[in-house]
């Protein structure tokens, strides 16, 4: 006979729904847009209860931020335990810069875009999403340093080149709202890469 499968905790019962709500906020977010996530509809996505719910999260806006933050976190993770070699020059750069630019197609990107839009005329989502995204920068700070590596994050200019980057970067992943194509072949990729080689290693290429 199989054996019985163990009983969950009520703490592991509780962190269980706490993720499935969260999961599904961003999901709504991301494919029903800021208007669309509506309670309702995220706990139906979720299949819990409301009580269960506001157990969790006892206003939509913290439902809303807390998910885009936790997939942001999630994500910043997966980045900074990249593989690669102890290397550092053009291709270090090169590839740090890929890597930048690909989580600007990440649905948190999206996620955090309907928040910041909704976020200007609506004072309580600004007052809830601002702290946190303090916050989540700092954490976005560290994680790009580790991407470009001891060497190139210890350059003088590269506090301007990594805002220069993340800056650009989020401009143009806007335009893929309206104009979806392959980020892989966006000429903005080779213009990053030019510039942040020029500006962590003095010039050279």
């Amino acid at each position: 006979m199989a054996a019985p499968t163990p009983r969950r905790t009520q703490g592991e019962r509780r962190a269980s729904s706490h993720q499935i709500i969260l999961d599904a906020a961003v999901d709504s977010l991301v494919e029903d847009g800021y208007a669309g996530a509506t309670t309702v509809t995220i706990q139906a996505r979720a299949g819990v209860s409301r009580g269960r719910m506001l157990h969790h999260f006892p206003s939509r806006s913290a439902l809303l931020v807390a998910a885009a933050q936790h997939l942001a976190v999630e994500r910043l993770s997966d980045t900074e335990n990249w593989p690669h070699a102890s290397t550092t020059g053009p291709e270090r750069i090169d590839r740090a810069v890929e890597l930048l630019w690909d989580t600007f197609r990440q649905p948190y990107f999206w996620a955090a875009m309907e928040l910041w839009n909704a976020a200007r005329t609506d004072e309580a989502l600004r007052t809830e999403l601002l702290p946190e995204e303090r916050r989540l920068g700092v954490a976005i700070q560290h994680v790009v340093a580790s991407m470009f590596g001891p060497v190139h994050s210890s350059h003088p200019a590269f506090e301007d080149t990594r805002e220069l980057l993340f800056t650009s970067m989020r401009g143009v992943a806007l335009t893929y709202a309206i104009d979806p194509r392959d980020p892989d072949t966006d000429p903005h990729l080779a213009l990053w890469k030019r510039t942040a080689r020029r500006s962590l290693t003095d010039g050279q290429d």
